[in-house]
């Protein structure tokens, strides 16, 4: 057996974590949806990094502006100049009509400050090769407490082997929607500390497997209590859930949350 050379020391693994913040109370990829995840008890959460046309990045999943913002168009159409303004809390109704569409540096800034742990997903959508990983470095270097609580996935494999090459120390994820054929391979090669899934393609087997080789498992995006209950107690990670309340008004899962974060 292999063992994953390079492993992270996250002070935190984060037995739940929140989806895009709390994406069912507040704004997804807000400043408010991560504010109301560590209200909810939640000090873990995930989020997008994207990048606008002049290189700013901003946390949006999207590579539009129409579903989640004020704005219509594609993201690469503006740059910092046009935040202002420009609203992302439309979904979640006049409450939150002032939310801005925050930068990297503002949800840097308030998880550093609020001492929560975060996932960061690269999304590149039409940018050139190396660009995001290249700002996301920039982003993260300047702040001592990130190697501890800062775990960074994307489905773009090169992008993570770009920010491992200036990264040694930080903690990377392999972000798959199904692993495919050669995954602990890759993760190897990137020297990834976890193994990122879509629920639906975990099972008993893939979950040994992965932590037979001392890689975490996290899944996306669990929404129901009872889908991910037989791998509750048998290696599972984390869960990345939408609405946190409703695992940690469980008392099965409230336990399994509270005893094996770390």
């Amino acid at each position: 057996m292999t063992i994953v050379t390079g492993y992270p020391n996250l002070t935190d693994k984060g037995r739940i974590i929140a989806h895009r913040g709390a994406s069912q109370a507040a704004p997804e990829n807000t400043l408010a949806a991560f504010r109301m995840a560590q209200e909810q008890g939640i000090n873990w959460i995930e989020f997008d990094v994207s990048l606008l046309g002049d290189g700013t990045p901003v946390i949006h999943h999207d590579d539009t502006l129409d579903r989640c913002t004020s704005a219509s168009g594609p993201l690469s159409a503006i740059g910092a100049a046009d935040l202002p303004g420009l609203s992302a809390g439309v979904t979640h109704g006049e409450a939150f009509a002032h939310e801005p569409l925050p930068t990297l540096d503002a949800a840097l800034d308030l998880l550093g400050d609020a001492g929560m742990f975060a996932n960061l997903e690269m999304k590149p959508h039409d940018q050139p090769r190396g660009r995001i990983a290249s700002v996301v470095r920039d982003a993260l270097q300047t702040r001592d407490w990130i190697k501890d609580r800062i775990i960074v996935s994307s489905f773009d494999h090169d992008e993570l082997a770009e920010l491992r090459e200036s990264m040694p120390d930080l903690a990377l994820a392999g972000l798959w929607t199904e692993p495919e054929d050669g995954w602990r391979k890759r993760l190897t090669e990137l020297r990834a500390a976890a193994l990122h899934l879509h629920y639906t393609h975990l099972s008993q087997s893939l979950l040994n497997e992965a932590t037979s080789y001392g890689f975490d498992v996290r899944v996306f995006t669990v929404n129901d209590l009872r889908v991910m209950k037989p791998f509750r107690d048998l290696g599972l990670t984390s869960i990345v859930t939408d609405d946190p309340p409703l695992f940690l008004d469980d008392a099965d899962w409230a336990t399994w949350a509270k005893h094996g974060s770390h």
